[in-house]
Parts: C-alpha cells; sequence; structure tokens
C-alpha cells in the first residue's frame, strides 16, 4: 500500500496540521511516511500545502508531481491540483471553497460541506479533522486508534482534552462525505 496526497487550502484552515495528524497516524500505524508542507509568506489568508505520503515500502522522494489523492479546500487550489490527480486517482473537496465544482470522468471525486458541520458544531477548528474523517470513511488505510495517539503525539499537552471532539468531528467526517456522479 502507498497512498500519495495533497492536502491544499487557504493558511488557517489547517491544511498543515491535517498533513501532520496524518503523517504521524502513519507513523503510529508503523508505515514509512513523508510529510512536506509548502506556504507562502503569510500566516492566514495566504495558500498552504502539504504532501504526505504513507506507504508499506520504503519512499524514495517526498517530491511529487501527480498524486493519488488530492484534498482541496479552496478554488485556487482546486485550479491547481485537479490535474495533478493521477487517472483512477480521488479528489475531496469542501464545497464551501469551491466556486466551479470539479469535473473529470477518470477520477472518483467526493464533496463534504464540512465548514458547515464545523459550524454546526460550534467549533471552526474541527474543519480539518471533520476533513480527515472523510478521507479515513472512503479510503480507510489507517485505524482509528492510530489517529487518536497522534492527536496525542501532535497536540500540546494542554490541547488533550480537545482530543475527544476532534475524534467526534473525524466521526462526523465520514457521515458527511458523499460521492458525486
Amino acid at each position: 500500500m502507498k497512498k500519495e496526497i495533497i492536502i491544499s487550502g487557504f493558511g488557517g484552515q489547517g491544511v498543515l496540521s491535517m498533513g501532520k495528524i496524518l503523517a504521524y497516524s502513519g507513523l503510529v500505524a508503523g508505515k514509512e511516511v513523508t510529510w512536506m508542507p509548502a506556504y507562502g509568506p503569510e500566516q492566514r489568508g495566504g495558500t498552504a500545502n502539504v504532501t504526505v505520503i504513507i506507504s508499506d515500502e520504503r519512499i524514495s522522494s517526498p517530491v511529487l508531481s501527480s498524486y493519488d489523492i488530492a484534498i482541496v479546500l479552496n478554488q485556487p487550489s482546486l485550479d491547481k491540483f485537479l490535474p495533478k490527480v493521477k487517472p483512477g486517482g480521488m479528489l475531496i473537496y469542501d464545497g464551501n471553497g469551491i466556486i466551479n465544482p470539479p469535473t473529470r470522468g477518470d477520477i472518483t471525486i467526493y464533496r463534504m460541506d464540512a465548514m458547515e458541520k464545523a459550524a454546526e458544531m460550534h467549533n471552526n477548528k474541527v474543519f480539518n479533522m471533520i476533513v480527515l474523517g472523510g478521507l479515513l470513511r472512503v479510503v480507510p488505510f489507517l485505524p482509528d486508534d492510530a489517529l487518536e495517539r497522534a492527536l496525542y503525539k501532535t497536540l500540546p499537552e494542554r490541547h488533550h482534552d480537545l482530543i475527544p471532539l476532534n475524534m467526534k468531528a473525524v466521526e462526523e467526517g465520514k457521515e458527511i462525505i458523499k460521492k458525486c456522479v
């Protein structure tokens, strides 16, 4: 098993955190992992993306030109990464940030209304965990316990009381992801 993933959106959406948590989950599950963030000079509002590779075998390079899975959270990210999804690959997008929904016949496309669900949960900070839950629903390549253990590794100890909320957000994400026709 090898998954080459790009996660992209605006700074402040939790893109880099999502990638880091995903990468740590892979480590906890005993996989080979790379995590390579890229972002502009702005802390919030600029573009950010992270490449994560999780594999059963050694990974030769963290640099990719095409991806098995793209998770895009805004229109500029969709425009940039939709053409880079491998034929037979997958695209997951948040409906809130997309003006022109993706169309491509050779990949599987999923929509999530994760921002709407985060607002329902009265906590916009769980947006990224909702999206991560959607990913793990359609590609269950990591166990939930690895994800929970990764949260304990990546979140500062003062925020460990938020881990149950984050795991609830993951479960909510698994429920709201929808395959586009």
